[in-house]
């Protein structure tokens, strides 16, 4: 058995055991990236410890590094940040793959550095769209474009953030807020960052990410007020360099969580599901309740477990519908239509679209079957992560790409087989 991952498929072969033992899920690849980028915002040497190395991650190491900043790496978990509290014009444009964090995140930092950056990433970044916090920028008077609505965006950098009174639409993405939250705080003068559209916000995708970005920034020392439910007021203090420990990530722990439940295992993570401040820790409760998944789940608060419960949902003894998801559509890839798709492939009336929700038919009697399918993971790391565990019930199930999951969880694969899941590497 290989353990590089790099064939063309990886097959998944049903346990004939609970899974048990300790597997302690990599850092927090939000939490990360936000921690990056503020401490690169912050004069001094900040140390960031249970960090995740990832593509993801790396992307915006790199990019600060392109930026004058010092990023080193001391262990496999720990960064040290070194800056002057400056960002510097980049030689070149920034690549950042498909990593959504960082684009938009360092789309708006931008506007920090004294000249053009370009911010770019691959061809499947180039689908996700920027155009509201490209709109959110020039309402500050930061002059940036993006003539697609997507990346490449080009920011026309200043040396300083803006003032005044800005809103956003954030319906598409909750990363449009937290960029000009960490930004603003390196402006001259307060920025009020207020939500389009309702009266409380809540058609924010996840939110709960804006709360991370808000416990980051105040990690470092930030002020923000709340003057109403839609407003965040940030104060120009800049950022004090600290030593900052993340925590596991939630998102990763969630295959964790799934793959004890349908084993009838004992998988100790390390840390207790009640812990975890990151939104989709909300999906253990749901998880814990496996066979007995509710009628209706809304995963508008916790999209990244979205996928995950989707396919724990197909083992449930009812079947289930998955709303406020139409955010899901924009992320890595269509993910309502790569849940569907793959449902699919393992039995023709597992699952199906209804606009923007996702009905999943639920049929305990596929464990033990025998039901060939290769799953289109779309190069998408949870699509790839959460079809593995179809095959812990299924025999046959087969992913394709799977060193995708790099983006976030590069040892997945040897995770689950340091729990006794023996895994088939072949070429398509």
């Amino acid at each position: 058995m290989s353990t590089d991952w790099s064939g063309d498929l990886t097959t998944v072969i049903p346990p004939d055991h609970p899974l048990r033992g300790r597997v302690v899920p990599p850092g927090s690849k939000s939490i990360t990236n936000r921690a990056l980028l503020v401490a690169a915002l912050a004069k001094g040497t900040s140390r960031l410890t249970g960090a995740l190395k990832s593509d993801d991650t790396r992307y915006m190491a790199v990019a600060l590094q392109a930026m004058g900043v010092t990023v080193e790496e001391p262990d496999a978990t720990s960064f040290t940040v070194i800056s002057s509290g400056r960002l510097m014009k980049p030689a070149a444009p920034l690549f950042l793959g498909n990593a959504g964090t960082a684009t938009r995140f360092l789309a708006a930092a931008a506007a920090l550095v004294d000249g053009d950056v370009v911010v770019d990433g691959d061809a499947h970044m180039r689908k996700r769209p920027i155009a509201p916090l490209v709109a959110a920028l020039g309402a500050l008077g930061i002059a940036a474009e993006a003539p697609t609505g997507c990346p490449p965006v080009t920011v026309h950098g200043k040396g300083s953030f803006g003032a005044g009174r800005v809103e956003i639409d954030a319906g598409l993405s909750s990363q449009y807020v937290s960029a000009l939250l960490m930004a603003s705080a390196c402006g001259t003068e307060p920025v009020d960052i207020v939500l389009a559209g309702g009266k409380e916000g809540e058609e924010i995708g996840a939110r709960g990410y804006i709360d991370l970005t808000l416990a980051t920034m105040r990690a470092f020392a930030a002020e923000i007020e709340r003057p109403d439910a839609r407003t965040w007021r940030v104060a120009p203090t800049g950022y004090r360099a600290t030593d900052y420990l993340i925590e596991p990530d939630a998102s990763a722990a969630t295959y964790l969580w799934a793959a004890e439940v349908l084993t009838g295992g004992a998988i100790d993570l390390g840390v207790p599901a009640e812990a975890f401040t990151q939104p989709d820790a909300k999906a253990h409760a749901l998880i814990a309740a496996f066979p007995h998944l509710p009628p209706v789940i809304d995963g508008s608060q916790m999209q990244d477990a979205v996928p995950t419960l989707a396919v724990l949902a197909a083992f449930n003894q009812t079947p289930v519908r998955f709303t406020g998801i139409a955010n899901l559509r924009v992320k890595e890839c269509d993910r309502v239509s790569a849940l569907a798709d793959g449902l699919t492939r393992i039995r023709p009336d597992l699952a199906r679209e209804e606009g923007d929700d996702l009905i999943v038919a639920s049929d305990p009697g596929l464990a033990g079957q025998t039901l060939p399918a290769s799953i289109d993971s779309y190069a998408d790391h949870r699509i790839a992560m959460s079809f593995a565990l179809a095959g812990l019930k299924i025999h046959g199930i087969s992913i394709q790409d799977p060193s995708c999951v790099a983006k976030t969880y590069p040892g997945y694969w040897q995770a689950l087989a340091s729990l006794g899941v023996q895994l088939e590497e072949s070429r398509a």
